[in-house]
């Protein structure tokens, strides 16, 4: 493999869930701070896109974990773009522990985006001379399709778009859509499982003080749920998931 970007993490105590594993939004977290590292080894920092009103979002992605690693492990991400076209790349990841042994896959579609205009605009050459590509796909499924939409759900909270819920780029960051969609669980399963797989579309995006509603739905397949977050005063559509479960 060429055209890699490696980083490694000491996990922490904070960063553990009720179980003693990392958590999810952890894991996520340090995927999205390897991302940004990638950047700023091309001096395309995300600070520096800031300054020039740019932005990198994620639309959609995957995961799946065979394990999560515990209190004071050190595990090294592996982060790579298998792909591009005009206004997005496609990230792949691969999470290794010591032993360099994969313990988790994510890839995900990011888009280069302009934050006044809110719209995507065209990746700079530079950025995609310096990465330049690796085909190496991370997963072999494609991004999610098909995950339904609903009104209603088994299990639904609301929850305030908070100031420490958004990111630089002035919207609720993917990481908090994550976290609302796991505090619908039922505790049942956050005792005894292990989230397995994580697919999921961003639809559009919540602000500062937007109210929203988090809905969760059994699938049909074992140990599988589905997943809507809409704004609370209107229904719109803002993310929607689905997630597949494995006993501890």
């Amino acid at each position: 493999m060429k055209n890699y970007f490696d980083k490694e993490f000491e996990l922490g105590y904070f960063e553990m869930d009720r179980n003693g594993r990392a958590s999810l939004p952890t894991i996520l977290s340090l995927l999205e701070e390897t991302a940004a590292d990638h950047c700023y080894s091309i001096e395309r920092g995300l600070l520096d896109l800031l300054k020039l009103n740019i932005g990198w979002v994620l639309a959609s992605g995957s995961m799946e974990m065979e394990r999560y690693p515990r209190y004071k492990e050190k595990i090294t991400i592996r982060t790579w773009l298998s792909s591009y076209s005009a206004v997005k790349g496609i990230r792949e990841n691969y999470i290794y522990d010591e032993q360099h042994k994969i313990i988790g896959r994510a890839r995900g579609v990011w888009v280069f985006f302009d934050i006044v205009k809110r719209r995507p605009i065209r990746i700079f050459d530079d950025i995609l001379q310096r990465w330049s590509f690796f085909s190496e796909q991370c997963l072999e499924k494609d991004f999610p399709k098909g995950i339904d939409v609903f009104d209603t759900g088994e299990y639904m909270q609301k929850f305030k778009a908070n100031l420490y819920d958004t990111d630089m780029n002035k919207h609720v960051n993917n990481i908090r859509y994550l976290q609302w969609l796991i505090e619908t669980m039922p505790d049942e399963i956050l005792d005894n499982y292990y989230l397995k797989s994580l697919s999921g579309n961003f639809v559009t995006e919540a602000r500062y003080k937007d109210v929203v509603v988090s809905m969760t739905n059994r699938s049909f397949e074992e140990n599988a749920y589905v997943h809507n977050i809409k704004l609370s005063d209107n229904n719109k559509l803002l993310a929607l998931a689905k997630t597949t479960w494995e006993k501890l």
